[in-house]
């Protein structure tokens, strides 16, 4: 069974946006993954299809309603369904290369797309959603959130990728971040190619490469070290 994603968004024309294209849209059409997209509103009781409300207590914006998006998540992902039912929030947990990895080894995910103000957190309570952020910044909805979660998620999927070796080494795989790259020409901008990656040494190589990342990570992500 191929890796199921579904996600449920006021704007189901925006899917499946950039994970149609390059390895991760032939990854779909190749059968290692599918994706589907429903319409919030497909779900309002109203003629004028209302899938939100204005805050109890008072003040900006407007809230998903929880008897609404309850429906759609019933109706895309009954109770007996397996996959995991993740909102994307700005407060959520920060999504990280471990968390892509345990998703990509599942059945797929459920992905609710909030917008305006939030959604109620009584349907997040009882539909036991989990929380996820992919940075400390606010988007106008979780469409672009949900893409990069997917991405992140489905280029983990056997098949997907071509060469699995080239993923072990990138940032975050190891712990730490990937060293820098070059290729031709030789000179650039009378900038050359250090001179140990065409020395032809795999061993000095990889040492240097390592170097390089343990010195990146220490100026820009020292944390990872921790």
């Amino acid at each position: 069974m191929s890796f199921s994603a579904h996600i449920i968004t006021l704007f189901p024309e925006l899917f499946p946006g950039t994970l149609g294209a390059s390895v991760l849209g032939r990854g779909m059409a190749d059968g290692h993954w599918q994706l589907n997209a429903t319409n919030l509103r497909d779900f309002a009781t109203d003629r004028h299809r209302t899938v939100d409300d204005t805050p109890s207590g008072g003040g900006a914006g407007m809230v998903l309603k929880p008897d609404i998006l309850a429906t759609a998540i019933d109706a895309v992902a009954p109770a007996s369904d397996p996959r995991p039912r993740i909102l994307m929030s700005p407060r959520g947990k920060p999504l990280t290369q471990q968390r892509a990895h345990e998703l990509a080894v599942g059945p797929g995910v459920v992905i609710v797309c909030g917008r305006f103000e939030g959604v109620d957190q009584r349907v997040i309570d009882a539909r036991q959603l989990e929380e996820i952020s992919i940075g400390d910044y606010v988007l106008a909805g979780g469409e672009v959130a949900a893409m990069v979660l997917l991405e992140a998620v489905v280029r983990l999927i056997p098949g997907v990728l071509g060469a699995l070796d080239s993923r072990d080494e990138e940032s975050f795989e190891n712990g730490m971040l990937e060293y820098p790259h070059y290729t031709r020409p030789q000179v650039f901008e009378d900038r050359e190619i250090p001179a140990v990656l065409t020395s032809g040494d795999h061993k000095k190589i990889a040492r240097w490469r390592a170097e390089q990342s343990l010195e990146l990570t220490k100026a820009r992500r020292p944390d990872l070290l921790k």
